[in-house]
């Protein structure tokens, strides 16, 4: 996306989730094992991301994982806050479903 030319003749690229700047966060460790652990699912409502988390859910329920299942109302725009709250006090660990 593109913004309006400035008076010094550059452009202005604009970020679609409105960030002025990019947020730096270091990654978590991750965990040696998933034994214990809440995993979430997080559905992102693309077209079949709920099948890849289906086959998902299932292998890690037979491995004796616990699961908990997770959906954004919409692809377009980053999950809600009370989603994020949500996932992050319920989760150890969360497997996001793309697409496309």
């Amino acid at each position: 996306m593109t913004g309006k030319p400035r008076p010094d003749g550059a452009t202005t690229v604009l970020d679609p989730t409105a960030e002025t700047a990019p947020a730096w966060r270091p990654l978590r460790p991750r965990p040696a094992s998933l034994d214990g652990l809440t995993i979430g699912l997080l559905d992102i409502s693309k077209p079949r991301g709920d099948v890849f988390l289906d086959r998902i859910e299932a292998r890690l329920q037979e491995q004796g994982l616990r699961v908990r299942r997770y959906t954004k109302p919409t692809f377009t725009k980053p999950a809600p806050v009370d989603l994020r709250q949500e996932i992050a006090m319920h989760c150890d660990v969360v497997i996001e479903a793309l697409a496309d």
